[in-house]
């Protein structure tokens, strides 16, 4: 299957949520706020122009890392792959759901509604949104707007012990 992979500058706009599955898996979830700026030749000056949200999504030692080098903020590039998907929330059932049809409208990455649906959601329509997301292989602060320092994190390995075939610690 072809997938998009996506390169995203931009600022963390919330602190890295962290937690571990019920399988012991790490995940962190941020989101990236990313502004086009364009030049304004009548200021003769950089201009920002609209903002664009995503939600970061990091799995296991990337995650660990995330939710311990991330703060609110800071300028970051993502890599990843980009998924759009349209949820749905139902007011009768009261929780959110991921719908499994496909985008209608224009694909111009606003929210987009069938013909004479209220998207906002009616007394009687459920309330639907599109939110694009990036499962991230890499984030890193940028190195362009301020400097960093790595620290190497390595796992401890436990060594086996030839003689005994203990562990030691």
């Amino acid at each position: 299957m072809n997938e998009s992979w996506v390169t995203v500058v931009g600022n963390a706009a919330t602190r890295p949520d962290f937690w571990e599955t019920a399988a012991g898996v790490a995940v962190a979830r941020f989101r990236l706020a990313v502004t086009v700026r364009r030049w304004d030749r009548g200021r003769d000056a950089w201009a920002d122009a609209y903002t664009s949200f995503y939600t970061v999504w990091t799995w296991r030692s990337l995650a660990a890392n995330v939710a311990g080098s991330v703060s609110l903020g800071e300028p970051l590039v993502v890599h990843g792959t980009l998924r759009v998907r349209e949820r749905e929330w139902d007011r009768d059932r009261d929780r959110e759901r991921e719908r499994d049809r496909p985008l209608q409208g224009d694909g111009g990455g606003a929210a987009a509604a069938a013909p004479g649906v209220d998207s906002g959601g009616g007394a009687n329509q459920p309330r639907r949104w599109v939110t694009a997301e990036i499962d991230a292989l890499a984030v890193g602060h940028d190195l362009t707007r301020g400097t960093s320092a790595f620290r190497r994190i390595s796992q401890a390995k436990p060594l086996l012990n030839a003689l005994t075939g203990a562990t030691s610690p």
